[in-house]
């Protein structure tokens, strides 16, 4: 089964190049449909209901992860700590999310890989479950999310989001990894997530993190998305390869 994981969006449509490229059996989007300096608010919320579409059709597994950038819209968030975010098209923002929320969802794991927006740091996990199950981490997050949403707000001090008790939308890779550094968390998970942006290219040999970790938020430079096969190996390719420009 091949699996295809996307980085930020901010309404870019590339993904439709790179579906149609590699015609996986599962696409898992980081998160980050919204915001963006150079798309107009109506053709984000389109490329959003593009997304929504393509899931609700069903014949490939579709997981839509939820990031900071669309956090802010969900309705009864009223979080307006990320920049980028378009006060003047709020409200009609907010209504479609409120239309789709149940599509979103914080985590997705699958065999040892563990998706999020940001990363999860057991600091964070420790903070907010008195007693929590390493085999249900996935389960614990997205029912903190449906049932008490208000934890991910931005927590920290940084105003960068670089602490390490950050939320799964908000920690960035560095406190990420120095809050899992003797955690289950690093042994048991390869954690694939984007919302740093990546100046160059992916880390794609996980040099500097021991390949436990896979920031992929490189669309707008390098235009790279992670492909997993059937055997769990990972690969790499850019959609800037294969569409003209």
């Amino acid at each position: 089964m091949k699996t295809v994981v996307i980085g930020d969006l901010h309404g870019r449509e590339c993904w439709k190049w790179i579906v149609n490229y590699e015609k996986p059996d599962r696409v898992i989007f980081v998160g980050d449909y919204f915001d963006s300096f150079n798309i107009k608010y109506d053709d984000q919320i389109n490329n959003f209901l593009d997304l929504v579409k393509f899931k609700e059709d069903g014949g490939i597994d579709v997981i839509m992860l939820i990031g900071n950038h669309d956090y802010h819209y969900v309705p009864y968030i009223n979080d307006r700590a990320t920049s980028g975010y378009q006060e003047t098209y709020a409200h009609l923002i907010k209504e479609i999310v409120k239309l789709n929320e149940h599509h979103l969802q914080i985590a997705y794991q699958m065999d040892d890989f563990l998706f999020s927006h940001a990363g999860v740091s057991v600091e964070f996990m420790d903070m907010h479950f008195e007693k929590w199950e390493e085999n249900r981490i996935v389960e614990h997050l997205n029912d903190l999310f449906k049932y008490k949403p208000l934890t991910f707000m931005f927590n920290g001090r940084d105003p960068y989001g670089d602490d390490t008790y950050q939320t799964p939308i908000w920690i960035r890779p560095k406190s990420l990894m120095l809050a899992n550094k003797t955690s289950f968390l690093k042994n048991q998970f390869v954690q694939v997530f984007g919302h740093t942006p990546v100046s160059k290219k992916i880390d794609t040999k996980g040099q500097h993190t021991g390949g436990r970790y896979y920031d992929i938020d490189a669309l707008d430079s390098s235009g790279e998305y992670m492909i997993i096969d059937e055997n769990s190996i990972i690969s790499f390719n850019s959609y800037k390869n294969y569409v003209k420009k």
